[in-house]
């Protein structure tokens, strides 16, 4: 509902602008042109509110047990904090040990909060989980 609501007023704030600002600047567009731009945005508020429930429909990891073990790749260096991508995912982590730099693969081994604690992987012969 609450989309329904902001999406009504972000379309009615274009339409005062097109109506009462821009003439102001001499700027004037024809109704189908209004039509036009009021379309356009409703598409676009119909991707982007897609995509996003979407998104948000997706299941949390629940334990952080599921995470321990499973392999990602170092999206920056771990210095010791940057980020790695799991499964698609970007998180927040925490190097163990030695430099980790990016494009490295790298290992869980523990879950502290919302942060990965990684080390990077020693046996690359190894099939990701």
């Amino acid at each position: 509902m609450l989309t329904i609501v902001t999406s009504l007023l972000e379309v009615a704030a274009i339409v005062a602008i097109v109506i009462w600002l821009l003439p102001l600047w001499g700027i004037r567009i024809p109704v189908w042109g209004l039509i036009l731009i009021v379309l356009a945005f409703g598409v676009y508020q119909f991707l982007t509110y897609r995509l996003g429930k979407r998104a948000l429909g997706r299941k949390p990891v629940v334990s952080s047990d599921a995470m321990v073990g499973r392999y990602g790749k170092a999206i920056t260096s771990l210095t010791p904090d940057g980020y790695v991508q799991l499964d698609g995912e970007l998180w927040r982590a925490s190097s163990v040990g030695s430099h980790t730099y990016r494009g490295d693969e790298v290992v869980v081994r523990e879950v502290k909060g919302l942060t990965l604690v990684v080390t990077p992987r020693a046996d690359k012969s190894e099939g990701s989980k």
